[in-house]
């Protein structure tokens, strides 16, 4: 006798296309919201590069990944995360020349600039050394922390839904159940 769930298969292939792709596309959301979510478990903070201070080692629209550390610690050649000034709210990425632990300042330097930051960093505006860059996944970030993102990523996930509920609807049969149930006392 044959299996059931085997005949449905053969006689449904568009349902079985139908829920693959759903599947795709939840797999589709999840994958693209990792980057973005996992490294925070971790204690990182994640932002964009918008400018190309850091060029080319951390090209314009990377993601980083930036890891609180005690100021103290920062080594000369680490790429820190500073506040541009006290009060501002821009995050600017460049590499230490120096860290000046007796004065609670570093000495900071973008990497396609000729010369040092005119201002040290002091070590209130400090907010942690960069553990990782990801060239291009900024754009990936922007998008899906914008208004507009989170609405696509809704969207896929509705049509996802929507997609397994049509592969549902399409590998329904009339009477299938009294069939099997036929079949089971056989």
């Amino acid at each position: 006798m044959e299996n059931t769930t085997e005949k449905r298969s053969r006689k449904r292939p568009l349902a079985a296309a139908v829920r693959i792709l759903g599947t795709l596309l939840l797999i589709l959301v999840l994958a693209a919201c990792i980057p973005l979510t996992v490294p925070r478990f971790f204690g990182c903070q994640i932002y964009s590069v918008v400018s190309g201070s850091m060029e080319p080692s951390i090209p314009v629209g990377s993601l980083v990944y930036i890891k609180a550390v005690a100021p103290e610690d920062v080594q000369e050649g680490d790429v820190a995360a500073f506040y541009g000034a006290v009060d501002s709210a821009s995050i600017i990425t460049h590499r230490v020349v120096e860290n000046r632990t007796f004065m609670g300042e570093l000495i900071t330097k973008g990497d396609a600039n000729q010369e040092e930051d005119i201002n040290p960093v002091s070590y209130e505006q400090f907010i942690g050394r960069v553990e990782h860059s990801f060239p291009r996944l900024g754009a990936l970030a922007e998008l899906f922390t914008s208004h507009v993102g989170k609405i696509a990523a809704g969207g896929l996930i509705g049509a996802a839904v929507l997609l397994h509920l049509l592969a549902n609807v399409l590998e329904w049969e009339p009477g299938r159940k009294a069939a099997e149930a036929r079949d089971d006392r056989r």
